[in-house]
Order: C-alpha cells, then structure tokens, then sequence
C-alpha cells in the first residue's frame, strides 16, 4: 500500500504538480467497530496482553489495536441577543470515540495529501510530526494547530530549516490577548484546507473501519488517501482544461 501510494505521488510530480506553498498537518479520528470489553479485559489490553479466558474465536473478532480516546466538538444552543447582533452561543462536547488517527500531511498550493501515517486513535498528534513533514516541498513554512507546539517540534522544524506556523493556546484563566487571536485567526484561514481532506474522505467515501487490527485499518486509511488523491486530480485537471 505505501509503494503505491509513493508511485502515484511520483506520477503527480511527473505532471507538475510539484508540493508547493509549504505544508500543512492535521489528524482526524476514524472510527472503528467498538469491542463490548469488561474493565478487567481493557486493563488486559492496555498492557498488551490477551485475557487468558478467551479462545480463538474471541481474539479473532475484537481488535486489540484500536483505542479509546476522547473527541471534543462544540453544540450550537441557541442564538443570544448581544450588542445589536446576533450570536450563536456553543458549549463543548466530549465525547468518546474508539478507533484509530489519520495524520496527514498536505501541501498548500494543490492540496494533495503528500504524507500520512496511521495510530491508534490515543496517540498524540505532535508526536506524528516528524514523520509527516515533506522533504520535497518547496517552501519553508508548516501549519498546524496547538497540538503539535512543543519545544521537540520547534526544535524538529529549527534543525530542517522550517518555519512554524502553530496555533497558539489561549492562557490560562487570561482574556486570549488581541495580538494572538489574530495571528490565530490568519493561520487558521490557511490550516483550515486539511479539513477538506477529512470532511471528503468522512462524508463522500464514508470512511469507518470494519475491520480488525492496525494493519487491514492501515491498508482501508491508505486506500482513502489515495482516493481522495485521485478525485483532487480529477478536479485541478478540469479546472485547467476550462481555463
């Protein structure tokens, strides 16, 4: 799957379409069937172990790779009268998830996913980093949001000769000063583009994982890059036949 994966990256460069404008990562939780699992069983697990109870058959259909982890989102309530305008007032949703992450890497200027690597769905993002960033882009600059600040990464990107474009968090228990979120506000205008990778593979491919393990999940995540990869094509080819 990875040499194929390459081989058409190669193509897309053959073709002009060289990465370009620096390069964005982002990660996104692909859901996988969830195991009905006792306390005692996950513990097993978590340990890298097999419950010592369960036969063949058992282990075969629940997939001790996957992870829980918990995905936050924000619930409109309502609007609220403030000011002269209306607002749409939000509160944070946490929910859990079991699966596994997609992290990819794509460039800016023809939104191709370049690199990705898969997790469980617990993995931090920021450690993936290293691991997606492209070589091959003609630009310095990497966009991403707060989970990937660390000093690790700064110093990753310092020693590749690359130029942070990270999210800054809010601090704590402080107004977020004006400066910050507008700088935020920028840097999201141009990170928001790996969303399209996400929300195409999710709602068009309606990408889940039925199957069982890291590896059939790799080789399903791996097919829906390269999927989505194929209809971005589809789409800049015919664009430029109409210009």
């Amino acid at each position: 799957m990875k040499r194929l994966f390459a081989r058409f990256d190669r193509a897309l460069r053959e073709r002009g379409y060289l990465a370009m404008g620096g390069q964005i990562v982002d990660a996104t939780i692909i859901e996988a069937r969830r195991p009905r699992l006792t306390e005692a069983e996950k513990e097993t697990i978590k340990g890298g172990g097999v419950p010592a109870e369960w036969k063949l058959a058992r282990r075969a259909q629940i997939d001790r790779d996957g992870r829980w982890t918990l995905k936050r989102g924000k619930k409109r309530q309502g609007e609220a009268a403030g000011s002269g305008h209306k607002r749409v007032a939000t509160s944070e949703l946490v929910i859990p998830a079991f699966g596994y992450k997609n992290h990819v890497g794509i460039d800016r200027t023809h939104g191709f996913v370049r690199r990705f690597t898969v997790t469980h769905a617990a993995a931090p993002d920021g450690r993936e980093l290293g691991r997606l960033l492209d070589d091959d882009n003609l630009a310095s600059s990497v966009w991403a949001d707060t989970a990937y600040r660390s000093e690790a990464n700064l110093q990753l990107l310092d020693r590749r000769g690359l130029v942070p474009e990270f999210q800054r968090r809010k601090p704590r228990g402080k107004p977020m000063p004006a400066h910050i979120r507008r700088g935020n506000a920028t840097r999201a205008r141009v990170r928001a583009r790996v969303e399209h990778v996400f929300a195409a593979e999710k709602r068009r491919l309606h990408l889940v994982i039925r199957t069982i393990g890291q590896a059939r999940a790799t080789a399903k995540i791996t097919l829906a890059n390269l999927a989505y990869n194929f209809t971005r094509l589809a789409w800049l080819t015919r664009q430029a036949a109409a210009a």
